[in-house]
């Protein structure tokens, strides 16, 4: 069968060194038996996980063109290779178990991707996957760092993240603009955070959406009248994991603890 045409409103750049296929998929460690690969394309990186008798292998993809061709070519394997959009599968429905995550994401939806990662963390305990290398930057950086946002403290406030490699945009066909990195998420102990979910990503998402502002005045809207906090005086990007749940839980005591505003009778 001819190879598969990349698609460029599926953002698809293909990998075609198997010396980086085969350093990806090492990149595994032996968190799970069940392995999810999104986005197998024309199956390098399939074809080393499946000659990896531990691990139990399925992929997916949105491009009919890639099943066609991966099922005549690893015909074999037909039943683990499937059609469908991780963003919008069931998960349930085949993982029972905690499995692990690894693909060559596509640039355009890897931040989708991740916060469909964040949503079933439990069942997901380890990612590995190349995303474009400004990314991989981003979301491993530390607080403090000028690239800490918003997909960072998402991702760490329930993932340890690795920076693995960088990977040349000359080992794709066709290549990207741009270099790529191979990160590793390993989920951390934090089963649920110490503060009302909701508003610790609204908070997260208010302040960076002015990060240049003090958080005193960009998260006005979200906190109570006089509210006070040491935090208010800093700029998003200083504020740790931790630091945003404290800050989110001394939101939730001032909320609690305001009293109603007087209504006055016209």
């Amino acid at each position: 069968m001819s190879i598969v045409k990349a698609k460029k409103n599926l953002g698809q750049h293909f990998l075609k060194d198997q010396n980086i296929a085969r350093k990806i998929t090492d990149s595994l460690l032996p968190v799970t038996r069940e392995i999810l690969e999104i986005g197998p394309g024309m199956g390098v990186l399939t074809r080393h996980l499946l000659a990896n008798k531990q691990f139990a292998v399925r992929a997916i993809d949105i491009d009919q063109e890639s099943i066609d061709y991966l099922h005549a070519e690893l015909s074999d394997f037909r039943d683990q290779i499937l059609y469908g959009d991780f963003l919008k599968m069931d998960l349930s429905a085949f993982y029972t178990m905690p499995f692990s995550v690894i693909g060559n994401l596509p640039y355009n939806i890897s931040s989708q991707i991740f916060f469909r990662i964040i949503e079933h963390r439990q069942l997901i305990p380890q990612v590995v996957c190349m995303i474009q290398k400004e990314v991989a930057e981003r979301v491993s950086a530390p607080y403090g760092n000028k690239t800490y946002g918003i997909l960072s403290i998402f991702l760490q406030a329930f993932y340890d993240i690795e920076y693995l490699f960088t990977v040349s945009e000359k080992v794709f066909d066709p290549p990207p603009k741009v270099k790529s990195a191979v990160i590793r998420l390993i989920r951390n102990s934090r089963e649920k955070l110490d503060c009302e979910e909701k508003l610790f990503f609204q908070t997260v998402k208010t302040g960076f959406n002015q990060r240049r502002k003090t958080l005193r005045n960009s998260i006005r809207s979200i906190c109570p009248p006089g509210f006070e906090s040491d935090y208010l005086n800093l700029r998003p990007e200083q504020l740790s994991v931790d630091d945003f749940i404290l800050l989110c839980q001394q939101i939730s005591y001032a909320r609690q603890n305001t009293p109603p505003a007087l209504s006055v009778n016209p």
